[in-house]
């Protein structure tokens, strides 16, 4: 069935190029996008459960045989990758386009927006994919491109000055990047992974530790890990609520993901393992005391965006396969629930007016269904018991207590104050903007008026947000769905917490992905 791993590339991106000829008929792209990511969905969770039972899957792209042509894998952490950020892109379309026809526009969308969306999404699964340095920098450059263009749809002022700072900051990191392949092809003579597992392990430890580092300043910047992460709450909340959704649940994922995967695959050993934990603690606290600041809910949300990412940090710096089966497992729980609570703040903007905690007030009575789709997945957010966040939170925290160095027990203690002071920022959210009376400049049910954006500031005429209409149903049953999705995750914990354990024992025994890619011994 190897036939299925470039399906999530090439579906997505043959649909880019169908809802482009298709401009101008509204109907027929949106169901052209819906056909494409749902098939996407069912191709990735076949992929997922052949990766399980078979090991990983590899195709030779164009019929080049390794290493001289691309590779692409598809192993359990690969699967699982492209099965949850498949669920989630599919969900974020359809509240889009729920908001697209509340807005009374459906008939005349921005003719981009489709095809974009759906290069957006065919750049994540390449990267999640690649066998090859160079494919993933590709991928990474498809996502800039997508995202740029995404970011600045409407092009009020505020969006194009955020999308300026996010494509200087990308292509910053997307430079190291190529800076880094391009010395590590003239030490090794090859950019596939499975060939650089032998030769990086030849070449000096000094060489080695400064490729490594490279790689990792190239990543950290995608991921938005401290100090490299002041770009990230500047340049999200400007977008439109969807478009911040599937940011901030999958974008830096990818880098996350990337970090994982040449962490255990090309520089095994924890050379750098003492400075991913303290950057894991640092952008844990730093990132959640910005959140407390902030008077904003998608600023708050974006800070804690930033900080939940030193989780993942944490289990890779570890080094030992209960870390790293925590942090996989807690990337996928911080797709679903990061990508949720952007959503609902999205259908808060709508029922009252702005996002700014102090021109809200009484959401709680004035929308049931919204208290319900911001709390539930708030409380996960936290890690309240028992769901899948507190089960993350406990994998972490176990795996720092197992590992007993200093270091891990100052990231279990940072990891609980993170914790606590998400809690309390989640609970600041729910009490001002849900649960004291009503500001009284929110607008009534049926007014119709158009949002007010964080600053205070009414929408200008080319960018409306009508508010206090009742909720879209589209909108709401797509929220919904993500919400439901999240609760899925704690049901199924046990079976998502072996497949997150076998993925980390691959990863670190290394040698399931080399003989996947060459049978007969790397070359």
């Amino acid at each position: 069935m190897t036939w299925l791993v470039p399906l999530p590339v090439v579906m997505p991106l043959f649909g880019a190029a169908l809802t482009l000829l298709l401009v101008g008929r509204a109907r027929a792209q949106r169901w052209v996008s819906i056909t494409v990511l749902a098939a996407t969905v069912a191709v990735a969770a076949l992929l997922l459960v052949r990766s399980t039972l078979d090991g990983p899957l590899v195709v030779e792209v164009g019929g080049w045989v390794a290493p001289l042509g691309i590779v692409l894998v598809a192993d359990q952490l690969a699967a699982l990758m492209l099965v949850v950020s498949a669920a989630v892109t599919l969900c974020v379309l359809v509240y889009s386009i729920g908001q697209g026809m509340a807005d009374g526009n459906e008939e005349t969308p921005l003719s981009v927006y489709h095809p974009t969306y759906l290069v957006l999404t065919a750049g994540v699964c390449n990267a999640f994919l690649s066998g090859d340095l160079f494919n993933l920098y590709v991928g990474f450059e498809i996502l800039l491109v997508a995202s740029y263009v995404l970011l600045t749809l409407g092009s009020t002022e505020n969006r194009i000055r955020a999308g300026t700072t996010y494509v200087v900051v990308s292509l910053l990191s997307s430079l190291i990047f190529l800076v880094a392949i391009g010395l590590i092809y003239a030490a090794t003579g090859t950019l596939n992974l499975a060939q650089l597992v032998d030769r990086l392990d030849a070449l000096p430890d000094d060489l080695r530790l400064v490729l490594q580092g490279m790689l990792l300043l190239a990543f950290g910047i995608k991921a938005a890990v401290f100090p490299l992460s002041a770009w990230l709450p500047d340049s999200y909340p400007t977008a439109p609520a969807p478009v911040t959704a599937v940011f901030a649940g999958l974008l830096t994922k990818v880098g996350v993901y990337a970090i994982i995967r040449t962490e255990t695959l090309l520089f095994p050993g924890g050379r750098t393992a003492d400075l991913l934990l303290v950057i894991a603690a640092l952008t844990m606290v730093v990132g959640i005391l910005g959140a407390v600041a902030q008077s904003d809910i998608k600023r708050l949300l974006s800070f804690t965006l930033v900080s939940h990412i030193g989780y993942m940090l944490f289990g890779v710096g570890l080094t030992t396969a209960l870390g790293l089966s925590a942090a996989i497992f807690y990337v996928v729980h911080h797709i679903t629930i990061q990508t949720t609570l952007f959503l609902a703040a999205g259908l808060v903007e709508r029922r009252g007016g702005s996002t700014a905690l102090d021109r809200l007030g009484g959401l709680a009575r004035l929308s049931p269904v919204l208290a319900v789709l911001f709390f539930v997945p708030a409380l996960n957010l936290a890690g309240i018991p028992p769901f899948s966040g507190f089960l993350g939170k406990v994998g972490l925290v176990q795996a720092g207590v197992s590992d007993g160095g200093v270091l891990a027990w100052a990231l279990v203690a940072g990891g609980l104050l993170t914790s606590l002071l998400t809690l309390y920022a989640i609970a600041r959210v729910w009490n001002l903007a849900f649960w004291r009376a009503p500001h009284p400049d929110m607008p009534e049910p049926g007014d119709g008026v158009r949002a007010a954006r964080t600053d205070g500031a009414k929408q200008p005429d080319d960018d409306p947000t009508p508010s206090g209409a009742a909720l879209p149903r589209l909108m709401t049953a797509s929220t919904a769905a993500l919400v439901v999705l999240g609760l899925g995750l704690t049901v199924v914990a046990g079976p998502l917490f072996d497949i997150s354990t076998d993925a980390a024992d691959d990863l670190l025994r290394r040698a399931p992905y080399v003989e996947a890619v060459f049978p007969g011994g790397a070359p």
